[in-house]
């Protein structure tokens, strides 16, 4: 269609980093093309190493190490009295192991027979429909057309391959990193049964020599298992050699790989026995498996839309339009709808666990930072954009993770720390892994964060502010984030002076210079932990009253608790105070910005109902400086939004969407001193390759122009002057409204509200360039601006 966003790249790729990503939720693959020989590297999102019995393994084993609330009550004690080497001594025993491996699955090749003479006439991405295209000319009047995607509908990766001008041989195998346990391939195809490892470490952890361990024959409940099966339907000649299946003299051939896996019987609570049924119901619904994904995925993906600039469709060249060009706009635009392609790849209802570290794409056996869930700030940066930018289903499979962790999360809790409710620290895995990390060596900077389940409560919220679900808010959010803020009501101790503490507390992962002089991260009351609980506390009491739950022992409770909680404090130097004292800081520009959760997304700061506050974190902001690595930069920007600095947050964007010029298979160190950038895929790296970075991006470029926090819709808000002119529709706003919008000279030019409210009539409180206007909105109906545009827009 003239009207889709068409990504295009010339050659193959050379590497991972130039392959094009596709995923369904649950399969994923990275398409490299080429004539001779192609390879689709294919994930699963559930091939993860572990076990469901992990968690709780984890806990015995540090409970048996000692851990508990006699030693926290210790712990507590030593950070008084700041005698921080003993603090440490003691938390090491709270530390497990670490978090599971998300693993690489297998890899589909593909083999045209081809001449000398056959030219690759390049490989294009449609972000509109998730659709992989390549011609290549065999030189002698034939041209082959392949096309890939991977279809929610069918449950599977799909290769279309048909031939104009004559007939073609082509020839297919299929590998896998892990070990391969069961191979067969018959005229149908070709079907490969895997191993998963039961234990796998980062790669950072460098004491574990054998980094992936394999269960021994008959031992435990748990069969790691997975199953990939490639079917073929084509018009030629079909033969079997070894392994290697092939076709010749045929006209068309649709290839279908589909997947089942213990893992994910796990996930979904599925029955073993229906795994085979899965892999056959894929290959059957395969065969009107483009038309339906086509429809799939506009439906999703074409509810909302950001123009920035007169140029939304068309075909790019990747190099030259985005990476080298000069229309920042333009590329606004691209990175935008690339954020959403990605998340509705990677995350879908029904497919498997959220959006990892890496999305649904890795090729390593011993991926950084095991490619698993970070939520100091990587997972939340993954879903910051689902609701405003129209994908709310896909955020569906973090709720489920987080309905894990609540499980997993509880008995930690109890045990652990002697709590009621459910905790998560800083690591995650697909089998809800809720303890401490750091197997007993990890700094306390990042292992020691109780926190993490905290700021996941949050997008419970987000998703019922935007889409007013009174029964998900009800059945789903409230007994989560209930659960979640008893945790938070016994982790606050009273300081004797009648404040209430989170003790132990970092900032993730930063540190300050004691009074002594060292370099320490272990304190108490740090903002973003106050911050965070003060979000839960507060949306606890709210939901609780929409469902006239407002007498909850547990509300009671909070409403105590809130005003004893710290208030947000700024240093000497008139920034944004990061500890509960006005320590300096060991790395001032760190990558971190721990305290501006207060801004964004938690928007308990604003330039206009806290003025000071909101020039200590500009301040602040100015400190750490600009760049680093992609997720920082889309934090920044969306800071810069929130702070209404359009300027400083265009020149991030312009950083951050710079072609990256290093060793993209080197990982840089974590303090920033190496920047990241954009791939030539536009895949964002730290480096290496983290996916929050083009999540977060996109998150940010909306935050531009359109927010909706403290019950407010403001319209470009932070609009840079070089993006005089543009166009967004089906922007979702907090309330459950929506928006369309355009501009023209840097003005507004046209306003429509739609309401999501089902009866009666709502008022839209519309902010623009200072002024004010409110709406009646009637349920079922959109309203669109006249008089009060004039009113706005003066």
């Amino acid at each position: 269609m003239t009207g889709d966003l068409v990504l295009a790249w010339p050659r193959p790729a050379a590497s991972w980093f130039e392959a094009i990503p596709v995923g369904n939720g649950r399969l994923g693959a990275m398409v490299f093309g080429g004539v001779q020989r192609s390879r689709f590297q294919v994930n699963d999102s559930t091939v993860w190493s572990g076990t469901p019995a992990g968690p709780a393994i984890g806990l015995a084993e540090v409970l048996a190490a000692g851990a508990g609330p006699r030693r926290l009550a210790e712990v507590r004690q030593a950070i008084r009295e700041e005698d921080h080497r003993r603090a440490e001594a003691l938390l090491m025993s709270f530390e497990g192991r670490y978090s599971q491996e998300y693993l690489p699955f297998v890899d589909l090749w593909m083999s045209l027979a081809a001449g000398p003479d056959a030219t690759y006439r390049g490989r294009t991405l449609n972000l509109d429909t998730g659709v992989v295209a390549e011609t290549i000319d065999l030189g002698d009047g034939r041209t082959v057309e392949r096309r890939t995607w991977a279809s929610r509908p069918a449950q599977a990766l799909c290769v279309s391959v048909t031939v104009d001008g004559g007939t073609a041989d082509l020839s297919l195998e299929l590998s896998s990193p892990l070990r391969v346990v069961y191979r067969a391939t018959t005229p149908a195809g070709i079907v490969v049964g895997v191993k998963v490892p039961v234990d796998g470490a980062p790669r950072h952890e460098e004491s574990v020599k054998d980094p992936l361990r394999y269960a021994e024959p008959g031992t435990g409940g748990y069969d790691p298992f997975a199953a990939a099966a490639v079917r073929i339907d084509t018009d030629g000649t079909v033969d079997v050699t070894g392994g290697t299946w092939s076709v010749r003299g045929m006209t068309r051939a649709l290839v279908t790989l589909s997947s089942a896996t213990a893992a994910g019987d796990f996930w979904t609570n599925s029955p073993p026995a229906g795994r085979r049924q899965h892999l056959d119901d894929a290959t059957r619904r395969a065969a009107a498996a483009l038309r339906t994904h086509d429809c799939d995925l506009r439906d999703l993906l074409g509810g909302t839309r950001l123009t920035v600039g007169p140029r939304r469709g068309g075909t790019l060249d990747v190099a030259r339009d985005v990476l080298g060009g000069t229309d920042d706009a333009l590329v606004a635009t691209v990175m935008f709808q690339l954020g959403r392609y990605l998340l509705a790849s990677a995350s879908r209802p029904g497919g498997g666990p959220p959006a990892n570290l890496q999305g649904l794409w890795n090729a390593e056996l011993r991926p950084a930072w095991s490619s698993n869930y970070t939520l100091n700030i990587n997972t939340e940066m993954n879903y910051w954009g689902a609701e405003p930018a129209g994908l709310s289903e896909c955020h569906q499979p973090l709720f489920e993770l987080i309905d894990r962790l609540a499980v997993t999360g509880r008995e930690v809790s109890r045990h652990l720390y002697g709590a009621r409710g459910w905790v998560a620290h800083h690591n995650t895995d697909m089998w809800g892994w809720a303890l401490p990390v750091g197997m007993g060596h990890g700094n306390p900077s990042w292992a020691i964060w109780m926190m993490g389940g905290v700021w996941l409560t949050q997008h419970l919220w987000d998703h019922f502010d935007f889409t007013q679900d009174t029964g998900f808010l009800r059945e789903r959010a409230w007994p989560l984030m209930r659960g979640c803020a008893e945790f938070c009501l016994d982790w606050l101790v009273d300081d004797g002076a009648g404040r209430l503490d989170t003790i132990p507390s970092t900032s993730p992962e930063n540190a300050f210079i004691s009074r002594q002089g060292t370099a320490e991260s272990l304190s108490y009351s740090t903002t973003m932990d106050i911050a965070l609980i003060h979000a839960l506390f507060t949306r606890c009491l709210d939901a609780a009253e929409r469902l006239g739950q407002a007498d909850d022992p547990v509300c009671r409770e909070i409403r105590d608790a809130l005003p004893r909680l710290r208030p947000p404090a700024i240093t000497a130097d008139g920034r944004l105070q990061e500890w509960v004292h006005d320590h300096p800081e060991q790395d001032p520009v760190h990558r971190h910005m721990s305290q501006m959760v207060t801004v964004y997304p938690l928007a308990q700061i604003d330039p206009e109902l806290t003025p000071d506050l909101a020039a200590a974190a500009a301040r602040l902001l100015d400190s750490r400086g600009p760049g680093a690595m992609g997720w920082s930069w889309a934090w920044k920007i969306a800071l810069r939004a929130r702070l209404g600095d359009a300027r400083t947050a265009r020149e991030l964007l312009l950083e951050a969407t710079r072609p990256f010029d290093g060793d993209s298979s080197t990982d840089a160190p974590v303090d920033g001193s190496r920047w990241g950038g954009l791939l030539p895929n536009l895949l964002s790296t730290h480096p290496p390759f983290q996916i929050d970075g083009n999540y977060g991006l996109m998150a940010a470029i909306l935050e531009l122009v359109v927010q909706s926090h403290g019950g407010v819709i403001r319209l470009l808000p932070a609009l840079p002057a070089q993006w005089p002119d543009g166009s967004a529709r089906g922007v979702r706003c907090r309330g459950g409204w929506s928006v369309d919008l355009a501009w023209q000279g840097g003005r507004l030019a046209s306003l429509t509200v739609r309401g999501g409210h089902p009866t009666g009539t709502r008022t839209a409180v519309i902010r623009h360039g200072g002024r004010t206007v409110e709406l009646a909105v009637h349920a079922g109906e959109e309203v669109h601006l006249g008089a009060e545009l004039a009113e706005l827009v003066l």
